[in-house]
């Protein structure tokens, strides 16, 4: 009788992971993990974001691209969360990669993302963790 090794299979691996649990309506953390990602990014460092909770709200396709005009500067159209993720994931394709939560996501009703964000089961939490050099967690219980 034959021995057969199974195939390993190779994970890649990321510089960063930011754990994105504060929803993104009661403080500045939405902006603050924009911030550090595109600056991490600006350092040719690699970049993951696992959304969950609230978060996931924010790359729904049906938000568009702008949000309403603000009152203060009506004649500027300002980006929608989605359209900014948009933007990141288009500059630095293969080295910034936006997660949602697929149990965080249907809770919450959020079913139709942009194309580019990846859906992934909270089951899978652990090993994307596994396959950061660092990990941060921005939220609350």
């Amino acid at each position: 009788m034959a021995l057969t090794m199974a195939a390993t299979v190779e994970r890649r691996s990321w510089d960063v992971l930011i754990v994105l649990t504060a929803p993104p309506h009661t403080t500045d953390a939405l902006t603050t993990v924009l911030r550090l990602t595109q600056a991490v990014l600006e350092r040719e460092q690699t970049l993951r974001v696992w959304a969950c909770g609230y978060n996931t709200m924010l790359t729904q396709s049906s938000l568009g691209e702008t949000k309403p005009a603000d009152l203060r500067d009506p004649a500027t159209p300002a980006p929608t969360a989605g359209a900014l993720i948009r933007g990141l994931l288009t500059a630095y394709k293969g080295r910034f990669s936006w997660i949602v939560c697929t149990a965080c996501s249907a809770e919450r009703g959020a079913h139709d993302h942009i194309p580019e964000v990846r859906l992934r089961s909270d089951a899978r939490l652990a090993a994307t963790i596994a396959a950061a050099r660092r990990t941060l967690y921005i939220g609350g219980a």
